[in-house]
C-alpha cells in the first residue's frame, strides 16, 4: 500500500528541525510527503522550502492564515495514496512509527490505525505535567482511545467519509475528527508502538492558555458535555463542603478521599517517571496543578458556548 506523511506547520523555527530529522530517519519510507505552513514568519517555510529541494516526494504548500483544520485538509486533498498518516510540528516521530502504523493497515478490516505519543519533557515543572495527563500505554482502554492528530494514520476513504477536519473549529478538530469517524463505524485499532514524542508546554501561563483553548474548542464543537458538566458539578460541590466545613470540620474527610482517588494515577506516574529529588515536590504540586488546568478548562467550555451561540459551525 501507498502512503502520504501530511503534517501543518506555522512559526516552528524553533522545532522545525525535529520534526523534518524524524521524517527522513523514518524505517519505512512514506510515498508522498505534504507539509502546509500556515503562514509562518520566522524562517520556518524557507527551511521547509530548502529541505524538500533534495527530497522529490515531498510538496511544501504556503497557505497563510489557515487553520490545523484547513492545513490537512489541503495537504490530504495534494496527495493520492491510499492511506495516509498525520503528524504536526513540535513533535518526534520515533524511527519505527509510520512503519509500526501501516503494518496494522495491512488487515483490509481496519480503518484507523491510532498512534500513541509520549512527552519529552526538558524542565521540572514539564516532568509534572507530564505525570498529570500524559498516561501509561498500559492505561489507555484501546476500545474509547481517541487519538490526537499527531499520531494517527487512515484509510483515505475515512476522511472522505466524514468530510474531512471541521474547518470552522479553530482547535480540538481531531477530537471532532475522531468522533465522526467512531459514529461512522470505522473500525479503529491502537497502536501503542508508534510513538511520537512531543514538546510540553514549559511554564504555568502557557499550560493553563493550553487547557482553556482545548475546552473552548470542545465548547464550540458541543463536545464532552457530560464531562465538562461533571467538573463544574465536582468543584461546585467542593465549594458548598468548604462553607459547610466552617461548622463541621469532619464534612472535608469525603472529598479529600475523593479527590486522592481521583489523582492516584498520576502519584503513580511520578514515582515512576520522576527523579527521587522531585518526587516529594509532587504532592502538593499535583493538586495544585490540576486545580489550575481544571479551572482554565472551565473557563475555556464557558467562552466556547459563548462563541458557539454568535458563531454556529458551518455545515
Amino acid at each position: 500500500m501507498g502512503v502520504a506523511l501530511v503534517a501543518t506547520v506555522r512559526d516552528e523555527a524553533g522545532t522545525i528541525f525535529d520534526l523534518l530529522s524524524a521524517i527522513d530517519g523514518q524505517s519505512l519510507s512514506p510515498n508522498e510527503i505534504v507539509i502546509v505552513d500556515g503562514g509562518s514568519t520566522d524562517g520556518t517555510f524557507a527551511e521547509l522550502e530548502r529541505w524538500a529541494r533534495t527530497r522529490p516526494t515531498v510538496s511544501i504548500v504556503s497557505a497563510p492564515g489557515a487553520s490545523i483544520a484547513e492545513g490537512r485538509n489541503i495537504a490530504i486533498a495534494k496527495t493520492s495514496e491510499p492511506i495516509v498518516a498525520v503528524t504536526d510540528a513540535g513533535s518526534h516521530p520515533d524511527a519505527e512509527w509510520l512503519q509500526e502504523l501501516v503494518a496494522v493497515l495491512d488487515d483490509p478490516s481496519i480503518d484507523v490505525a491510532a498512534g500513541f505519543y509520549l512527552a519529552a519533557p526538558r524542565s521540572g515543572f514539564e516532568r509534572l505535567v507530564d505525570c498529570l495527563n500524559l498516561p501509561d500505554a498500559s492505561e489507555v482502554d484501546p476500545a474509547t482511545f481517541l487519538p490526537s492528530s499527531r499520531s494517527v494514520a487512515f484509510r483515505r476513504n475515512v476522511w472522505e467519509q466524514v468530510g474531512g477536519y471541521p474547518e470552522w473549529l479553530a482547535i480540538g478538530e481531531d477530537m471532532w475528527f475522531n468522533q465522526r469517524v467512531a459514529e461512522a463505524g470505522f473500525r479503529r485499532t491502537f497502536v501503542p508502538g508508534a510513538i511520537v514524542r512531543w514538546k510540553l508546554r514549559p511554564d504555568l501561563r502557557s499550560f493553563a492558555r493550553q487547557y482553556f483553548l482545548y475546552a473552548r474548542g470542545d465548547g464550540e464543537a458541543g463536545m464532552n458535555p457530560r464531562r465538562h458538566a461533571l467538573r463544574f458539578a465536582a468543584y461546585g460541590a467542593a465549594l458548598a463542603t468548604l462553607v459547610l466545613a466552617r461548622h463541621r470540620p469532619a464534612v472535608l474527610a469525603a472529598p479529600a478521599v475523593a479527590g486522592l482517588a481521583w489523582l492516584r494515577p498520576a502519584y503513580r506516574r511520578a514515582w515512576r517517571r520522576l527523579p527521587l529529588a522531585e518526587r516529594a515536590m509532587a504532592l502538593p504540586a499535583i493538586p495544585a496543578l490540576t486545580a489550575v488546568m481544571d479551572v482554565a478548562k472551565m473557563a475555556g467550555w464557558l467562552d466556547g458556548r459563548r462563541q458557539r451561540r454568535v458563531r454556529p459551525p458551518r455545515p
